[in-house]
């Protein structure tokens, strides 16, 4: 009879590090190509939008190629007219290309300061107003991270953020981190709660390869910071809308 399962793994194996090839060709191919032209348009022209546009149908066309495929649920929650600070859970290194393109209007996004410093990629996203955080940084470049994105949202920029920080390895919420609480009582910003199911196992931690599926991306209702008295009640507002929509 042979061996049958340890040839299926090996061959399940191969197809995921196959998509995921796949996927990142696509990044490149279709992403160096708007930084080499939008980066120079922006810096003349003061505008990102072309070059956004281009990156979020790369992302788009790339998770395709994968056979990644996104449902979005819940579009009816996310107000109209006014620059939003999206809060979502995190399981996956699929979370953000999943996520991003999902969002509607122009989007800046809290990532780590590191990822600032790749070539084209750092330059576009600064371009953007992307707002880089220091993993156990200061208080003062944790206020300075919150200024940035102040001024994303001023430009009329949407704000895109992880809060727990990192990947939840079983799915449950970690503990939140407070800068985009700090923003949203700073600044009236209506919070988002977003929840995503079905990438924890489309792209695990510390492996390549990618599990093609369908992720689903559901808009909860707005969370208005005006309504609560301070940072602490909003972030727990926000906290127990998100695990009651997880069933926590």
């Amino acid at each position: 009879m042979g061996h049958p399962l340890p040839w299926r793994f090996g061959r399940v194996f191969w197809m995921g590090m196959f998509a995921a090839l796949k996927m990142v060709v696509v990044f490149v191919l279709l992403g160096v190509p708007a930084a080499v032209v939008g980066i120079p348009w922006a810096l003349v022209t003061g505008d990102f939008s072309p070059m956004y546009r281009w990156g979020m149908a790369a992302i788009r066309l790339g998770l395709r190629a994968a056979g990644v495929r996104v449902r979005i649920a819940g579009m009816e929650h996310v107000p109209a007219g006014r620059a939003c600070i999206f809060m979502s859970n995190h399981v996956s290194n699929m979370d953000p290309p999943v996520l991003l393109p999902s969002l509607p209007g122009m989007n800046s996004v809290f990532l780590k300061k590191s990822l600032m410093k790749i070539p084209l990629l750092g330059t576009a996203m600064r371009i953007g107003k992307f707002v880089p955080v220091s993993r156990g940084g200061s208080r003062e470049e944790a206020m300075q991270s919150v200024e940035i994105a102040k001024d994303a949202l001023a430009h009329g920029l949407n704000i895109m953020v992880f809060p727990e920080g990192t990947r939840s390895p079983d799915g449950k919420l970690l503990p939140f981190k407070k800068g985009a609480f700090f923003l949203a009582a700073d600044t009236g910003a209506p919070i988002v709660p977003v929840i995503l199911s079905g990438t924890a196992g489309m792209w695990p931690k510390g492996q390549m390869k990618v599990v093609p599926g369908t992720a689903t991306v559901r808009f909860l209702p707005v969370v208005e910071p005006g309504e609560y008295g301070g940072r602490e009640e909003l972030m727990q507002a926000v906290r127990e809308r998100m695990e009651a929509a997880l069933g926590a």
